[in-house]
């Protein structure tokens, strides 16, 4: 069986949020340090053009978008699971917004001035002018529109009031009663607020939301140990792409398997990947691409929020 590789970076919220599921499942796992701005050439070998962290390898086969990497280490190790019986729906839609809607208000929460100056006091100006640069890049071109502070900073207590509410209920000690993916959707953006005093107050003054992180938290990240991005490029050339899944799937659009496609999400982090269209399902899609460094690897995208393109 083929190591878990996670192609990551330790200040990266969606990491965090990735490094979380592995703790809940108990996986031990590879860690592979990436750059937090581009250029990626290494991870943009095994990906094909994806520059969004994280992204888990396994062998040959390229996972992209940490809810897709929840689907994949729910078939890796079922129990404790990320979508309970019957709450599947519920849990995934949650989910979906805490990673788009809370994100984005935390990301505009912690690029305020105040937090800036405190969040990069040790880097150098120019150094903190590539990373901001690098952010204005990432997050255009798609549909994602940056809050402003003042927007966020207004909005934020009704957030917040709602997750008191929910969390004071008598149902267990988790959002929907037992830990599911909806929890650690969750947990990643309040983490990034609380990396600093100016922002972590936006936390802390709710016990029962700062009770439940810490709860979420106690799972830790697994048992993990370094790779370098060549041992993982050499992972993955040395590798076989796992077998396709077998759901038999009608495409809405018309896209037929061995079709030359374009792949890109939609939000931010738009860059596209070309491949050749092995599968496209209800929640995946997958490309075939060759790279003289990967060799022969299986990209894999949600359906959700990822657009597909004739090439």
């Amino acid at each position: 069986m083929s190591e878990l590789i996670l192609h990551h970076y330790p200040t990266s919220p969606f990491a965090e949020k990735a490094r979380l599921l592995l703790g809940f499942k108990g996986l031990s796992w590879r860690s592979v340090n990436i750059s937090p701005v581009m250029p990626k050439p290494d991870l943009t070998s095994l990906t094909g053009g994806y520059r969004k962290t994280p992204v888990l390898q396994i062998g040959a086969d390229i996972y992209c978008d940490t809810a897709l990497i929840a689907r994949r280490l729910e078939q890796e190790k079922a129990l404790p699971a990320f979508f309970p019986e019957g709450q599947e729906m519920i849990t995934a839609t949650f989910a979906a917004w805490a990673d788009s809607v809370v994100f984005q208000h935390a990301v505009s929460l912690v690029f305020q001035p105040a937090s800036v100056a405190v969040r990069f006091g040790k880097l150098s100006p120019e150094a903190i002018k590539g990373f901001l640069a690098d952010r204005a890049g990432l997050f255009s071109g798609g549909s994602a529109t940056r809050l402003s502070a003042e927007q966020a900073r207004h909005q934020w207590p009704t957030i917040m009031a709602r997750l008191e509410q929910q969390l004071q209920r008598e149902q267990g000690d988790f959002l929907f009663g037992e830990p599911s993916i909806g929890d650690f959707a969750l947990a990643h953006s309040l983490w990034f607020l609380k990396a600093t005093h100016v922002t972590s107050p936006l936390v802390d003054v709710y016990p029962a939301v700062s009770a439940w992180f810490g709860r979420v938290m106690g799972f830790g990240h697994g048992a993990f140990s370094e790779m370098t991005s060549e041992e993982a490029l050499e992972v993955a050339r040395n590798a076989t792409p796992a077998a396709l899944p077998d759901e038999q799937f009608e495409e809405p659009n018309g896209f037929e398997v061995g079709q030359q496609v374009v792949i890109a999400a939609t939000d931010y982090g738009v860059d596209p990947v070309a491949g050749e269209l092995l599968y496209a399902g209800s929640e995946e899609l997958i490309l075939r691409r060759e790279d003289e460094r990967a060799g022969v690897v299986h990209v894999h995208f949600p359906r959700f929020g990822f657009r597909i393109e004739a090439q």
